[in-house]
């Protein structure tokens, strides 16, 4: 039986948010066919579900180490005077390197899951070497530099972009093989990685969620719902804008609306918009999401900028609550606007949008049925994890 060792930079559990959603999937199958040994981080709150975690799977070693380094001024330019990028920095560990460097050449294949991880892979391991790429990640920093008008801040990260982009095509070259979403293995190939060395993969999110009854309008209330992590700047950048253009528009056509925020950590910008609007309601960690799907009419998804699969987006289409994004957020998915969901960029085509969803029931029902259709035809775990196995095996 193969040894794997799999490098994941947090907890992966509970599986509550996009990439620990997948981390964790990855986990339970490498487990059920597989030696595996897991090493990651534990951040926040993950010290108190090391206990829960190790009774989900059987690993042959779980090693672990907490740290908790912020993303700040003081650390960024820490991470600049040692000419690494500042993620890099902040999963950074000279104990942790110590652990990993006395165990890394029992196993025959290193699972690299996020590429701040590859710190800790030795040029000297020469087994296989299999890199997740949950992102394009410099692709992410650069559009944020985009969107920034603060120059100073706008020189900061496309210094991190440019960082991380000579990051990546390093440790894609080192790497046997890249697990990637169609279109960040196109950006990653355009930077100089080997397109031969990459199988598809996808972030997919809880595919249960095909099983539950269909949602039923008349049942709804006149609500939005957003889920996500409410601590990543992509997520908060996303509803600061939707904030600012988009909801006061909203509210004037329907005075009575709400707005459900779900998502753990909720970020102080993101507090202050329900401080200043009592029909915005912030919720914080929802361990069961299902009654908010089940009364909210519309699902919004305001990204700005970003890269790769966003799973809350693949888990409204397995859910079938008509969705309203950007083409951040279908990216690398075969949705086509106003079939299987709205995918607008502008102020005013999210307004009609939302406008249509929240009054034209049939259009609504049609988005409905539609994404459900497309979810369970072409997002489903299995192929996904079959492709991961061929990774290991090839």
């Amino acid at each position: 039986m193969k040894k794997i060792l799999f490098l994941t930079p947090t907890l992966p559990y509970p599986p509550v948010s996009g990439g620990v959603i997948k981390s964790n999937k990855v986990v339970q199958f490498l487990a059920q066919k597989y030696c595996v040994s897991v090493a990651c981080f534990l951040k926040n709150e993950d010290v108190h579900y090391v206990e829960e975690f190790q009774s989900k799977f059987t690993l042959s070693t779980f090693i672990y180490e907490e740290l908790n380094v912020a993303r700040n001024v003081k650390n960024l330019i820490l991470s600049n005077l040692q000419g690494i990028p500042l993620n890099l920095y902040r999963n950074k560990s000279t104990h942790f390197y110590e652990k990993i460097q006395a165990i890394i050449h029992q196993y025959d294949v290193v699972f690299c899951d996020h590429y701040v991880m590859f710190q800790y892979i030795p040029k000297s391991y020469k087994q296989k070497i299999i890199l997740h790429e949950h992102n394009c990640e410099y692709l992410i920093w650069k559009r944020y530099a985009d969107i920034e008008k603060n120059k100073l801040k706008k020189l900061a990260l496309l210094n991190q972009a440019y960082r991380i982009k000579n990051y990546e095509r390093e440790i894609c070259e080192r790497a046997n093989i890249v697990l990637a979403a169609p279109n960040d293995r196109d950006e990653l190939v355009k930077i100089g990685a080997d397109k031969h060395k990459f199988i598809e993969t996808y972030h997919l999110g809880d595919d249960q969620l095909l099983d539950f009854p269909d949602l039923d309008f008349k049942q709804t209330e006149l609500a939005l719902l957003y889920i996500g992590t409410l601590s990543w700047e992509a997520n908060i950048d996303g509803l600061c804008w939707f904030y600012k253009d988009i909801w006061q528009r909203i509210k004037q056509k329907y005075p009575s609306i709400k707005l459900y925020i779900v998502g753990k950590h909720p970020e102080k910008r993101i507090l202050e918009m329900a401080e200043k609007d009592a029909q915005i309601i912030v919720t914080g960690f929802v361990e069961n999401v299902e009654p908010y799907f089940q009364k909210s009419r519309v699902f919004i998804t305001p990204l700005r900028f970003g890269s790769g699969i966003k799973v809350k987006v693949v888990n409204a289409l397995y859910r079938g609550i008509p969705c309203v994004t950007t083409s951040i957020g279908t990216e690398g998915l075969a949705t086509i606007d106003g079939i299987h969901i709205f995918s607008k960029d502008t102020v005013s085509d999210s307004v009609d949008a939302i406008d249509i969803l929240l009054k034209d029931e049939e259009k609504w029902k049609s988005i409905s049925k539609a994404s459900r259709a497309i979810a369970r035809e072409k997002y489903a775990w299995k192929a996904v994890l079959d492709n991961i196995e061929t990774a290991i095996e090839i």
